[in-house]
């Protein structure tokens, strides 16, 4: 028996059935969360001021469901989810170093490279993971948390959909990597600022959120908020995330990839006819001489 080489990258978490179905799932009622706010009407007692604690209850379960259906789906092995321990630990490490300066977050290049190389289950899933796995650290458990952990795991699983996987190699590549990281982690702290957003009330009227106003006009008044309150912080996030990921890009990215080939996850398995011998004519052999 000898495990049968491939060309192709190795992806330690494979998107099977069951995961995708949970992953569409959990997708699904995140944009839910995120935006319903802005469908909601003046009597609706608005909103995650509210609804964040039976949020919380819903999207957690299902974002381990993820993991739990990717195991299930066999695409997830014990070298895996070392792995997957290894790197959420060293992301949730990352975090905290610059999060209180001007939004200097360095585990941003760290979410690209990993989901880049290990494709976009394992992203999805360590985005997910070292996002709670970062709150325990920091203390940073609450309402804003399964929000947190989804917007993390949509960066890091957009970083594995990127093309050419098989391909693109060295400055082409890492150039693709800064352009994704740098609009990637406007797109995170967009997001972000749209589940805070609605709970800030009294700021002005051009930035606040007015519940029951046209779905148009209150996008307005966020972008203005956007505008007014964390552009320059999500330009730290992105500056940083571009400047990570084209000076130790390359060095990471080989390691990334020497890992996972060594690690041989999801290795198909075949059996060789010619490595175990028959031992039958060995038999009639030692039959036919003792007879002799």
């Amino acid at each position: 028996m000898s495990p049968a080489r491939s060309t192709r990258p190795a992806r330690p978490v494979r998107i099977g059935p069951r995961a995708a179905v949970a992953l569409v799932l959990v997708t699904l009622i995140g944009i839910a969360a995120f935006g319903w706010p802005l469908l909601a009407d003046r009597q609706s007692g608005l909103a995650h001021s509210q609804d964040a604690p039976w949020l919380f209850a819903a999207l957690l379960p299902l974002l381990v469901a993820v993991v739990v259906a990717t195991i299930a789906d066999n695409g997830m092995d014990a070298k895996a989810v070392a792995m997957l321990g290894v790197l959420a630990a060293v992301g949730a490490a990352l975090r905290p170093l610059g999060a209180g300066t001007a939004g200097l977050e360095p585990m941003f290049f760290l979410m690209v490279l990993s989901g880049r190389v290990l494709g976009p289950g394992f992203g999805f899933v360590l985005g997910s993971v070292t996002m709670f796995a970062s709150a325990l650290l920091t203390g940073g458990v609450g309402p804003w948390m399964p929000f947190q952990m989804l917007a993390m795991g949509w960066f890091s699983l957009g970083a594995g959909l990127l093309p050419g996987p098989e391909r693109l190699r060295g400055r082409v590549e890492l150039l693709m990597l800064a352009a994704y990281g740098f609009v990637g982690s406007f797109a995170y702290g967009t997001v972000m600022n749209l589940q805070g957003w609605v709970l800030l009330q009294g700021m002005g009227q051009g930035i606040s959120f007015h519940p029951g106003d046209p779905v148009p006009a209150n996008l307005a008044r966020f972008v203005a908020y956007c505008l007014a309150t964390s552009v320059g912080w999500d330009l730290g996030r992105a500056a940083l995330t571009v400047v990570l990921t084209l000076t130790l890009g390359a060095t990471l990215l080989r390691a990334l990839r020497r890992a996972t080939r060594k690690a041989a996850f999801d290795a198909p398995v075949s059996f060789d006819s010619g490595a175990v011998p028959d031992p039958e004519p060995a038999l009639e052999r030692g039959t036919n001489g003792s007879g002799g």
